[in-house]
């Protein structure tokens, strides 16, 4: 074991005893440290970084992501040999944050709609990801997160969900609204008839019982945004599953500015129900929707506004 490969073991075990999951840096910084065995090379510079960092030459939007990556380890390294370098900050242009797409409760309904009408007309498919994303809709829960759902987290008589060990190593309560539990309920009824004991641990579950795989709810969600218009043919962009999470947030703040309320004295509520790690990733929605920047400013105008 090189000293890099050992400096890197004890990082990752900092940064995962600090509560952060670490799961792609540590991918990420494990292919780092084979490409500096590879150059026989045992002092972390600048340049060799870079050299990495902008692997492969296509991928331009991950190249500040990797020298981010590095950025953290090369500190760590440096602590204990001087020789090592920093990459300095702004080498490279930073990853620009995707715009959250606000859909209209006309355009949930219809893709949930559209779910109803997936194959085959008598199993638990359809049924399956009408309730998914319904779920996410109204919770502004990560896809993770919901399709992570154990049975026994979903207690539809207290009508609390527990989301456990989230992005960030944390758990957390969701409170259903009464017509939500209405519908987990529904659903929960449906899977036991149609599958009884072939159905697995989780809460949402495939079609033969097993557990849903991120990659063909993705397709189906693809598929039936496209059905509905929100996507054409061959779109490789367009409304994401977790712009319903970003809904979700814009329109709470909404809500709370024309209800009144104390919106700086409320974020801290939301950042916790959302499951952010910092208030300031909640913080994001308020120059992310320009609804909200209205808002804001007509509050600030009201605020200001001097009476004769």
């Amino acid at each position: 074991m090189t000293d890099l490969r050992s400096a890197l073991d004890k990082y990752l075990s900092m940064r995962k005893g600090f509560g952060y999951k670490y799961e792609h840096q540590t991918r990420r910084l494990a292919d780092f440290v084979a490409f500096m065995e590879k150059r026989k090379a045992r002092i972390i510079t600048t340049k060799l970084a870079m050299e990495w960092a902008t692997l492969p030459p296509d991928r331009h939007a991950s190249w500040a992501l990797r020298l981010s990556d590095v950025r953290g380890f090369a500190r760590h390294v440096a602590n204990f040999d001087p020789r090592t370098e920093v990459p300095p900050v702004g080498m490279l242009p930073g990853w620009n944050r995707a715009k959250p797409y606000v859909y209209s409760d006309a355009e949930i309904d219809a893709l949930l709609t559209a779910a109803l009408a997936l194959p085959p007309a008598d199993g638990l498919r359809r049924w399956t990801y009408h309730t998914l994303f319904g779920l996410i809709a109204v919770t502004g829960m990560r896809i993770s997160e919901a399709m992570g759902l154990e049975r026994d987290d979903v207690d539809l008589d207290a009508g609390v969900l527990t989301v456990r060990l989230t992005k960030f190593g944390k758990s957390r309560l969701v409170p259903l609204h009464p017509t939500t539990r209405t519908a987990l309920r529904d659903y929960a009824h449906r899977r036991d008839a149609l599958l009884g004991s072939r159905c697995g641990s989780t809460f949402f579950v495939a079609e033969q019982g097993g557990r849903l795989l991120h990659q063909y709810v993705y397709r189906v969600f693809w598929r039936l945004s496209r059905e509905i218009g929100l996507r054409r043919p061959g779109d490789r962009t367009g409304p994401r599953v977790h712009d319903f999470r970003h809904r979700f947030a814009i329109r709470t703040l909404l809500d709370w500015y024309r209800e009144g309320k104390d919106v700086e004295q409320q974020l801290p509520v939301l950042s916790t129900y959302l499951g952010h790690a910092c208030v300031r990733d909640t913080y994001w929605y308020l120059s992310a929707c320009p609804e909200l920047m209205e808002e804001a400013a007509r509050r600030l105008d009201r605020r200001w506004e001097v009476t004769p």
